[in-house]
This record gives C-alpha cells, sequence and structure tokens, in this order.
C-alpha cells in the first residue's frame, strides 16, 4: 500500500549574507566597493536537503547546534524562502518555533486564543470549536478572562502549549517544546504525544533523543547542512550521539 505524503522537501538550498565589521564611514565603504571588497560573507546553511514526511507520521529531526534545523524548520513554516529547490505542503500545516510568539500581555487569555488563530490563519468560527479544548488541556479555564500580564509564567506556557498541540493543522511542527510546566503538566503532554501516533503528522525538531525513541516513528539526522540519515528513531538517536564522542 503506497503512503500519502504530507510533505516533500526537494533539493533544498539555503545561504545567508553575514556583514563583516561595518567600514568607518561612507566613504571607506565605496572605496572598498571599487576595490572589490565584498562587505559580507556567504554562509551556507542547507545543501540539497531532500525527504519526505507521510501522512500520520511522527517525524524527528536532531542535529547538532548549527547543523541547520531552526533554518530548514523556518522553511517548511514559510518563514524564509529557499535560495533553491522546493517545500511541497498536502494539508495545512500548524507551526510553532517559538511559544507564546504574538501573545498580547494586555489582552486577556481568551483574546490571546483567537489571536494566535488569527496569525495561524484560522477564522473565529474555527477557533470557537477549537477553544473549550485548548483551554480543557491547558486547565485554566476560571483564568481566560484575565489579561495575560497577570498570568505566572507557568500559566503563559501552559497556555501557548496548549494552542501548539490542540490547533486542528494536518501537520504540526513543533521545535524543541517539550520541556514546559510542572511535573504534572509534563506528563499529561507526554501522554498526549504518545496519543498521537498514526494520528496526527508531527515533525519535531529536538535535542531530546530520548523523546525522539518515545514518541517518533521515522527520524532523520542534519549535519553541516546536509542529511546524514534517515531511519528508524533508535539507529538516528545512536548517529546522533556518535557525534559527540
Amino acid at each position: 500500500m503506497t503512503k500519502e505524503v504530507a510533505l516533500k522537501v526537494t533539493n533544498l538550498h539555503k545561504r545567508f549574507m553575514l556583514p563583516k565589521d561595518k567600514a568607518a564611514g561612507l566613504k571607506m565603504a565605496i572605496l572598498n566597493r571599487l576595490k572589490g571588497i565584498k562587505g559580507y560573507t556567504e554562509q551556507t546553511v542547507l545543501k540539497g536537503i531532500d525527504f519526505e514526511v507521510y501522512r500520520g507520521e511522527f517525524m524527528g529531526i536532531v542535529g547538532r547546534n548549527g547543523s541547520g534545523k531552526s533554518t530548514l524548520l523556518k522553511l517548511l513554516s514559510g518563514i524564509y524562502v529557499p535560495d533553491r529547490g522546493s517545500v511541497v505542503v498536502n494539508g495545512t500545516l500548524v507551526s510553532f518555533i517559538e511559544l507564546g510568539v504574538g501573545f498580547n500581555p494586555e489582552l486577556t487569555g481568551r483574546e490571546n486564543v483567537y489571536l494566535s488563530g488569527a496569525l495561524l490563519g484560522f477564522s473565529n468560527e474555527e477557533m470557537d470549536e477549537m477553544y473549550d479544548d485548548i483551554v480543557d488541556f491547558a486547565e485554566l479555564e476560571p483564568f481566560m478572562g484575565q489579561k495575560l500580564k497577570n498570568y505566572s509564567s507557568g500559566m503563559y506556557v501552559r497556555l501557548a502549549f496548549s494552542i501548539a498541540i490542540r490547533a486542528k493543522g494536518d501537520i504540526l511542527v513543533l521545535d524543541e517544546v517539550l520541556a514546559v510546566g510542572d511535573a504534572a503538566f509534563q506528563e499529561k503532554c507526554n501522554q498526549y504525544f504518545k496519543s498521537l501516533k498514526g494520528s496526527q503528522t508531527v515533525i519535531l525538531v529536538t535535542h531530546n533523543m530520548n523523546a525522539v525513541r518515545e514518541f517518533c516513528t521515522r527520524a532523520m539526522l542534519i549535519e553541516a547542512g546536509e542529511v546524514s540519515g534517515i531511519g528508524k528513531p533508535e539507529k538516528i538517536a545512536q548517529e546522533y550521539l556518535e557525534l559527540f564522542k
């Protein structure tokens, strides 16, 4: 039986222009330009990334700092545009690179749920359907009328994380968001991730190899901007750990 492709990445390249030390004034900058001296250096971050994620798959993406994981995640999420290659998404993709991005502390918890939904592309009607589920998971129903600036840090991350995982997108993209809240809420989140296997397409970028082994159905290792390996979570987790020996 042919697996249905949820996301396909083909020959993905990305580089950045990093400025050098600033020239001392406009005159020096012009002289440097006339001499052919560039005011920047080129950094190639991704060098032809290819992979597919199948419908219902829990895919882990791992790699050392600077390997290109975060850049890849931003390309998948549409924050960056590739220099070359393509990202094809079959369905709606909900991306959470940093919890609470877009929250307004002057708005209530309820208002921030709808604000986050709008930023993700959901209508008010769609958020109406998700609202109770989000609030129930966060266990914050008595506090949703309060302004976010009055929330504790724990309440803040619980609300942000609940929006992240309960928003009804076809593909959920998460970046290092497992360790949130107190021990009881972390265990609740862990149980939720276990329940997702086979029912939700998830892409998780993480340094936590225990999470890769426990939650993922497949994993990919990125090293120096290239795919170093794709396969079973235990195999990829071991390859990742071998990089530090």
